[in-house]
């Protein structure tokens, strides 16, 4: 049941990710779920330890922890951009 969570908690940060950064329409769920699983790992190695809560893969569901995974999707979708403008 908890990896249901997991990946439900995953797609919807990883498709609330891609709004923000303007990258819904190039994405399905697929690559939502891994945005959002993804974000929250980098999340959780970055900015946990700095705001001092866990994410989602911590198995984590308070709203600052589905903040910092969703701040950590964030990031990894304009780190993503980075890279593919330089092509």
């Amino acid at each position: 049941m908890n990896i249901i969570l997991w990946l439900i908690a995953g797609a919807v940060i990883g498709w609330l990710a891609s709004k923000i950064m303007g990258t819904n329409s190039q994405q399905g769920l697929l690559l939502d779920i891994v945005v959002g699983v993804v974000g929250a790992l980098l999340a959780g190695w970055f900015l946990a330890p700095l705001f001092g809560v866990g994410t989602i893969n911590q198995n984590d569901f308070s709203l600052p922890a589905l903040l910092v995974s969703l701040l950590g999707a964030v990031l990894l979708l304009a780190i993503v951009r980075l890279f593919r403008r330089g092509r």
